[in-house]
């Protein structure tokens, strides 16, 4: 069974499947069957582009900058801030300094810095876009259109701009939502402006809310920008609006940014996705060994309530890490290479366990079979990748063994700025359930239910 949405999400082009690019063309988020989310977070664009990286070998920051790459954050931002002592008109270790608050949601040192980078170099587009994300996790809208405005992203200049009062408002403590469908993809039930019942996908892959457009019509949207996106070798119009509500069980977001396409349509199963956007603004737990997405309205005493659960199941608190304004990363490892940095896409649909560059699997000697590759699509892009099946894949005291995994060619180690080891995808995770703090910038990954 493939869908009409999921061939939509895999070949159209759009800002959320591989970044802002230099020439200001935008990658949807990528969804597909077959080889799952291929290339997953590490097919995405780096944050950091041409102009930016040119500047690198000259801004005396070396070090630094092996370090950020080599995903030892904490010991990265130091190195920026001693750069920044004796060079304070560095914009490289500035920038980079707030990327590192960032990825932590440390908003206030990432504000600091990225506005000192501004304040150096006002046209810098990698920095306004960093800023520009650092203002929606907080939903400081209005202050984030301007700095899209100077990234050259008019698209959500004119949408954030356009959202009055407090967006993402919550009503609602917790709802646990059964999945109506585990494979390929889980479905969770949901209503959009009080309608009847839709099926939407949870996928922290993808950013935003968005829908079919018959979805949008039939809750009375009405876009207040658009633009013109590349799709199956023409064009076809992207559309923004804000939606009054989006009910999840027993808990109603009100004010909601979302998003749709004159090309979405729905066939069959599912009406729309649900992005990391949401679910960061709640206490979230994909509950795989449960068959259920639960959301609880974040407090403190929540994610207290989460720490207790976790410990009690055996569970170690991961690091969370947000980059690119929606794609999770935490510490993992694959065949024996040592805890490094894996991209955590939660949701989405496929069959692998995890997905890696071929660099990765040669490095790591993962057997790989090339005597039968897989022609698929990785954002909108035809690839052909291969099945590997690594000795053992692990995410905290998660595990599996010579689980099918997928090697593929054209993956890039470094998407965000740092190596990528590998992606988990949807099928590692349905014998757990995996809890996102947004709090305290924890992942929990317990086996079975969650209590």
């Amino acid at each position: 069974m493939t869908v009409r949405w999921d061939r939509t999400l895999r070949q159209r082009r759009s800002r959320e499947g591989e970044g802002v690019a230099d020439d200001g063309e935008w990658d949807r988020r990528s969804l597909f069957r077959g080889a799952a989310v291929l290339a997953g977070a590490a097919a995405t664009a780096p944050l950091l582009g041409k102009a930016a990286t040119a500047a690198t070998a000259s801004a005396g920051s070396g070090d630094a900058d092996a370090l950020f790459k080599a995903g030892k954050f904490e010991r990265a931002g130091r190195a920026y801030e001693e750069i920044l002592k004796t060079d304070p008109t560095n914009v490289h270790a500035a920038r980079q300094r707030g990327y590192v608050g960032l990825l932590s949601n440390q908003f206030p040192d990432a504000e600091k810095y990225l506005k000192m980078a501004i304040d150096l170099a006002p046209d810098d587009k990698e920095a306004n876009k960093l800023l520009g994300d650092c203002y929606i996790r907080q939903d400081k809208l209005a202050l984030s259109a301007p700095h899209w405005q100077a990234a050259g992203v008019d698209a959500y200049a004119k949408w954030f701009a356009a959202v009055s009062g407090e967006p993402y408002q919550i009503h609602g403590d917790i709802a646990r939502l059964p999945f109506q469908q585990m494979d390929p993809f889980p479905l969770v039930e949901t209503s959009v402006n009080g309608g009847p019942p839709k099926r939407f996908l949870p996928y922290t892959g993808a950013g935003w809310l968005g829908m079919s457009a018959k979805v949008a019509e039939e809750a009375g949207l009405s876009p207040v920008a658009s633009q013109k996106i590349d799709y199956l070798g023409g064009t076809a119009w992207q559309y923004f609006g804000v939606l009054d509500s989006f009910k999840l069980g027993d808990i109603e977001l009100r004010n909601i940014p979302v998003e749709w396409s004159e090309t979405d349509t729905p066939e069959e199963s599912n009406d729309g996705i649900i992005g990391t956007w949401v679910f960061y603004h709640l206490l979230t737990t994909f509950d795989y060994a449960g068959r259920s997405l639960i959301l609880r309205r974040r407090t403190p005493e929540t994610a207290r309530q989460a720490r207790a659960a976790a410990k009690q199941a055996g569970a170690e608190p991961l690091p969370l890490w947000l980059a690119r304004e929606h794609m999770l990363h935490s510490r993992g490892s694959i065949a024996g290479s040592g805890t490094r940095v894996v991209a955590t896409p939660i949701g989405g649909t496929g069959e692998i366990a995890a997905g890696m560059s071929e660099e990765s699997a040669k490095q790591l000697g993962i057997r790989t079979d090339y005597d039968r590759p897989v022609e698929t699509f990785a954002h909108s892009h035809p690839v052909v990748a291969y099945p590997c099946y690594p000795k053992e894949i692990r995410l905290g005291n998660a595990s599996a063994k010579e689980v099918y995994c997928m090697v593929n060619p054209s993956q890039r180690l470094a998407p965000y700025g740092f190596d990528v080891l590998a992606h988990f995808s949807h099928s590692f995770y349905k014998p757990y359930n995996v809890t996102l703090d947004f709090t305290d910038m924890n992942l929990y990954i317990a086996r079975g239910k969650a209590t």
